[in-house]
């Protein structure tokens, strides 16, 4: 298959690699400012897939054909990236988002006629624009369909399941996500300090509740289970983006919480809480 990669970040540069190192073809579609800083390779510290170094082409947009767009900005950066893969050069290939929250699906079908909905369960950041460290002992992609898009995950190394409920997969990893996200951020520290703060486990009541009443099925105790053994050193991507003073995607992943409980009569306030001491800090 031919992939392009729209987001070269720290999940997004290690697709690419993992993919071209299996032997696929792979394009990273880069705004200019970044390109310009690009050499044409990645480097790669892997907890899952080892250390390694690989040539990846890159482009300041889709010039080409290609059988999957991976979309893997961050939430906040979603609009303007889109920009790189028009709708008339994207054409049918499946458009595979890895993105946190659930409202992203809704606005590519608005765009795109093959959509695959998808979560990744990784830590994984840019360490440079050639370097990318991964360092959670798990690398799991969950797709919504697309059997042969998984099977070139697993060609590439990467753990890949395909579920029949899309909206049950989104609410999931969101449910995971966004209490983690939310106190480690708010509060400034790793998920072994904030995991016994009453509003991170009022948060994780609140998402499970919401997603619930929104249709999704979820595995209670598994999910809370998964949470308890994440490591306790864990800082979230969001905590990461407020230390260096970037937007944190808040509407992405506090905003299905409260949309929902606002709609469905489901008070949050430990979510309304943890939104609240977010805002302070990055402001």
């Amino acid at each position: 298959m031919r992939h392009a990669i729209l987001g070269a970040g720290g999940i997004g540069g290690l697709l690419a690699a993992a993919f071209a190192r299996a032997g696929a073809k792979v394009v990273l579609l880069m705004r200019p400012e970044t390109l310009a800083h690009y050499e044409g390779w990645l480097s790669v510290e892997s907890a899952v897939l080892g250390d390694f170094e690989v040539d990846v082409p890159a482009a300041s947009g889709l010039d080409g054909d290609v059988d999957v767009i991976w979309v893997t900005t961050k939430a906040t950066q979603l609009e303007s990236a889109l920009a790189l893969a028009p709708p008339a050069r994207v054409g049918s290939a499946s458009v595979v988002p890895l993105l946190n929250g659930v409202d992203h699906i809704t606005l590519l079908r608005t765009r795109y006629p093959s959509v695959v909905a998808g979560a990744i369960r990784v830590e994984s950041e840019r360490l440079s624009p050639a370097h990318i460290r991964q360092s959670s002992p798990f690398l799991r992609v969950e797709l919504a369909g697309g059997q042969p898009v998984a099977d070139e995950l697993r060609g590439a190394g990467i753990d890949c399941r395909v579920r029949d409920d899309e909206l049950s997969l989104l609410w999931e990893k969101l449910a995971f996500l966004a209490p983690i996200a939310l106190a480690t951020t708010a509060l400034d520290a790793p998920l072994g300090f904030v995991r016994d703060d009453e509003r991170y486990r009022g948060c994780q009541d609140e998402v499970i509740a919401v997603a619930r009443v929104e249709g999704a099925r979820l595995d209670e105790r598994a999910l809370r289970e998964l949470a308890m053994s994440a490591p306790v050193e864990t800082r979230s991507s969001m905590q990461k983006d407020v230390a260096a003073g970037r937007a944190p995607e808040l509407d992405a992943i506090a905003g299905p919480i409260q949309r929902g409980g606002r709609r469905h009569g489901i008070p949050v306030p430990n979510t309304d809480d943890l939104v609240r001491l977010v805002q302070g800090r990055s402001q």
